[in-house]
This record gives structure tokens, sequence and C-alpha cells, in this order.
């Protein structure tokens, strides 16, 4: 049985969100749609989701001494990860103690906060097909990984980031200085490594997203949402689209794959699995245990979105992680590097067809920061994704 609380009473049912950017926002609008009363925390103040919650609190996440005194003090009964750099260390010692509960746990965060943890298990424990990799704590080891096996081309990324950031692909010996600096700039802790992966030639890569989530029973049951698949450039998803067509032996053996490594995860939640697919051979790339940022295609092609799939489970409630329509997201970039800007011809974008804007409020802008999505539906995804790219186009940035 399921007990909800009411807000901001002696009984209200609490959570808090470390990382409040435009997935945590809408996880917590999720939430409060249920009862339930949110704390939104985040390195920045008047983070997205912080416009939007009950409570908003603004401290470095990978202080554990904050950390630690923030969670005693606000009492939530959830705390739920949005982001990788967070101590989480102090949540496995919280979570032991009884404090409070991590979702999915503090084990899966801590494994996934960096994809030196995440790939380990996943090749060397579960034994899941991966490309070859190595992890380097220097530019000579990088070259050496490279020159003892891994080759070219290969890709290089820091083994704690974001949406891409630091990611390159190196194509010869002339750009592996470039993608070592590149990746010490774009992580999110300065941990000085990375890891190099040798290159996959993939049809396509798609994220597959999975649902842990209580049954009739009340036992954890895993759901499959269709396959997302995605557009990158330098690591960065800029257009994501559902359902990708897979073979049925290929979406069999993702769902495989997914199913090993969310289940060794354990807890309750929604997980974004990433995955290479070439025919009906698929390895394991990434996962991450939350919404994903190409999950937010499921706010136009989904009956229950990937924010709601993730409140209901979390909370230990019934999922439906049925399509709606075949649809399209498409990224708004900022455009400029400005604080408090604003976005002309917003109409003129939602004048194209079947077409939805989400704008995430961020407070400052820089030209390639995610400020916004466009979304479209359509029996024809080919079609949907040219109206989301167009209405995405038609938003313009401006600085004031």
């Amino acid at each position: 049985m399921t007990t909800i609380g009411t807000p901001l009473s002696p009984s209200a049912t609490k959570v808090m969100l470390l990382g409040a950017g435009e997935l945590g926002r809408e996880v917590l609008i999720a939430l409060q749609r249920l009862g339930v009363e949110t704390i939104a925390v985040d390195r920045y103040e008047n983070a997205p989701g912080q416009q939007v919650a009950h409570h908003a609190r603004t401290i470095a996440m990978t202080d554990p001494e904050q950390l630690k005194a923030l969670i005693e003090a606000e009492k939530p009964d959830l705390v739920v990860p949005e982001i990788e750099a967070i101590a989480t260390p102090m949540l496995e010692a919280l979570e032991a103690d009884g404090v409070v509960r991590v979702i999915p746990t503090a084990r899966a965060a801590r494994l996934t906060m960096d994809r030196e943890g995440i790939r380990r298990l996943a090749a060397e424990t579960l034994g899941l097909p991966t490309s070859p990799y190595q992890f380097c704590d220097s530019l000579e080891q990088l070259q050496a990984a490279i020159d003892d096996g891994i080759g070219y081309p290969c890709i290089v990324k820091p083994v704690m980031s974001s949406s891409g950031k630091g990611q390159s692909k190196i194509d010869g010996p002339d750009d592996v200085k470039a993608a070592w600096d590149y990746a010490m700039a774009g992580g999110r802790v300065s941990h000085g490594r990375i890891i190099v992966e040798g290159f996959i030639d993939f049809d396509y890569e798609i994220t597959l997203l999975t649902v842990r989530a209580r049954g009739a029973d009340a036992q954890v049951e895993t759901h499959f949402c269709a396959p997302i698949g995605h557009k990158q450039v330098s690591g960065d998803y800029v257009e994501s689209w559902q359902p990708h067509p897979m073979s049925p032996v290929a979406l069999e053996r993702a769902r495989r794959v997914a199913r090993e490594v969310t289940n060794n995860l354990g807890g309750q939640g929604i997980f974004g699995v990433e995955l290479f697919v070439k025919g009906d051979d698929v390895w394991f790339s990434e996962v991450s245990p939350r919404p994903h940022d190409t999950g937010m295609v499921t706010m136009i092609t989904q009956w229950q979105n990937e924010f709601e799939l993730h409140a209901r489970a979390i909370l230990g409630l019934p999922v439906n992680t049925a399509l709606k329509t075949p649809g399209a997201s498409a990224v708004i970039y900022g455009g400029v590097d400005a604080k408090g800007i604003v976005f002309d011809d917003v109409d003129q974008a939602l004048q194209v067809p079947q077409t939805d804007i989400r704008l995430f409020g961020k407070p400052e802008s820089f030209e390639k920061r995610r400020m916004g999505v466009a979304l479209a539906y359509d029996d024809d995804l080919e079609v949907a994704r040219r109206h989301a790219r167009e209405a995405a186009s038609r938003v313009k940035p401006r600085a004031v």
C-alpha cells in the first residue's frame, strides 16, 4: 500500500532532488501532481527545478558535509540524484545508517556517477558486450592505450561529465592532445582521468528507457519504453525520435542487456540505457539511473512520459510505458552568452503543425547551452523530425 501525505503538513511525503536542471524540473512537476512535497537542490540559485519546487536549496553537492547537513535538516523520505556530481559516498553512509532512502540506491548512484564504475560493472562483472576500452590518467597513458590496441578511430570521454561535455573522436595521432585537453575541460569534476573506447562501426545508437516499478503483487518488475533513436553532435544530443525501428532480435537483445544491468543496480525508478546496434548485434554503452535527455521526446510520444514514470516508480505506484504516437524532439540552443535572455518568435515556432515547445527557464544562456526543446508528433517519423527541427529553429533567443 502506498500512502502519500499532504504537502506542507506534518504528514507530507517529501522528496529531495539533487540536481534541478530541465530534467529535474519535469520530475518535480510530476511529483507535485501526485501531491508530493518537493525540495530542489542545485549548485546555483534559480535553477529550473528550483523555480517550481516547494523549497529551493543551493549547496555544493560534491561537499559531503554540506550534503549531510542538508539531508539531516530537511528529513526527506526520498533523495533522488539527478546529476552525477554528488558526494555519493556520503549518500551510501546515510542510506546504510537508515537516515534516508536513495533512488534507485546509493550504490547505483555511486557506480553510475562516473564512467569507470559502470563500465567495469557491465563489462567485467556482468560480461555484457561493450567496445574495447582503457582508463587513462595522463596524455602519455592515452597515447599508449591507443598504440597498444585501442587503435584509431577512438572515442575519448571524461570519467565524469554530462550531455557529452568533453567527448571527442580521435581519427589519428594529430588529434590526441586536443582530445585530452577537451576531456580535461569538460569533466564535471577534475579527476584528470578519462576513458578511451575503440570505435564500434554501429548502424545506430538508441536509448532504451527501462523502468523498475512495483507490480500488483508488490514485487519489482521491469518495463521498457519503445526504443529512442538520437542524433549527437560532439557527444551532445541534438535530436531524438521514438520509436526507432529495430529488428525483433536486436530489440530482444537490447532488452536483455538493459534488464541485466538495471537488475544489478537495483532499486526503483527509470534508467536510460544507451546501446549501440549493428544489424542484430547490440553493445552496452552507458546507463543513467534517472530520466535521460534523449527521453524528453516522451513528453509528446507516451501516455506517461519518462518523468511521470520516474515519479510513479519511486513512489511505488503502477506505471504504463505504452506509446501514444510516434514523435521527435529537437534542442533549442541559447545562441548567445547572456543572463536573463528573451525568446522571440515562440508563436511562429508553434505555427508548425503538431508541435509543442518547452523552455527551461535557465537564468543564464550560453551559445551551446540547451535552453529548450521543440516536440512534434506524426505517424511518419521523418515528418515529426522535420517539424521538430523547424519549430526549434524558429525560436530566437536574444540578449536584452
